[in-house]
């Protein structure tokens, strides 16, 4: 076969596979011009909303406590503040307070000025004031995490008596409180299915399969605390007398769990 009768069946294959591929386009083409003009068809749907309730007593107290101290340097203000947090870290300890449930929260050091006005004398031009260092405060926030809830009064009045500067924001929470809502989810979906089996029934039609589903839930429980007096927010000084270890009651928190599915129906 010589050369030009290669070419020749080269240049037939390739207009054959031309020519195939534009009949393909060209069907494609027509059947698409049936639809020109027309609307897409919609699937038959329905949607249902499930909701889920979980009821639990919290597990968990949260509070915190701040230290500062000042003092002409740095490093006086820091042994004393050092000192004191040594203490109730101690306290916290003989309490069977596990280390991985104490976190500081913050740790500043600031210094402290003051306004000295200048004075002014007869027949001479009165300055202005200026600032002078007098000294410098450190403070620290720790936070503590208490899992046996009972002693969570009795290390307010613990911690309190150890000339922390102050003693706040308790709170109750739920130690495993994805499960908690895990089981909450549960109970919305199978809300939402049996919703949507009497509402297929009740309108004569099959549920084919779920096309979406949508959780709309915060899933966040309502964390209340205790009054002041009885272990919210609570200023401790040094000179006041310890008082008595304060009652907590920690009531129940509702999780709830909100889910939409939306099913074909035919």
């Amino acid at each position: 076969m010589n050369y030009q009768e290669k070419v020749w069946k080269v240049g037939v294959w390739v207009g054959v596979l031309l020519a195939v591929f534009l009949a393909i386009i060209s069907i494609k083409g027509i059947r698409e011009i049936g639809y020109v003009g027309k609307d897409v068809p919609i699937m038959n749907a329905i949607s249902v909303t499930g909701k889920g309730e979980e009821v639990i007593i919290p597990d968990i107290a949260t509070f915190s406590f701040s230290i500062t101290e000042e003092a002409k340097t740095v490093g006086e203000a820091q042994t004393k503040a050092t000192n004191k947090t040594n203490a109730a870290l101690k306290a916290l300890e003989d309490n069977k307070i596990e280390k991985k449930d104490i976190k500081t929260l913050a740790y500043n050091i600031n210094p402290k000025y003051e306004y000295v006005q200048t004075l002014c004398t007869a027949n001479s031009v009165c300055r202005s004031g200026k600032q002078v260092l007098t000294g410098y405060e450190v403070s620290q926030t720790i936070e503590v995490k208490v899992r046996d809830i009972d002693k969570a009064g009795a290390l307010f009045e613990t911690v309190g008596s150890l000339g922390v500067q102050n003693v706040n924001g308790l709170t109750f929470s739920i130690d495993d409180i994805e499960t908690v809502k895990a089981k909450a989810r549960t109970t919305a979906i199978d809300d939402a299915q049996a919703k949507a089996k009497v509402l297929s029934k009740q309108l004569g039609v099959r549920l084919v399969k779920i096309t979406s589903f949508y959780d709309s839930s915060d899933n966040q429980p309502y964390y209340g605390y205790a009054e002041k007096g009885m272990g919210g927010d609570m200023m401790v000084r040094s000179a006041v007398a310890p008082q008595a270890a304060p009652s907590i009651p920690t009531g129940e928190q509702k999780v709830t769990s909100i889910v939409t599915i939306t099913y074909e129906i035919r």
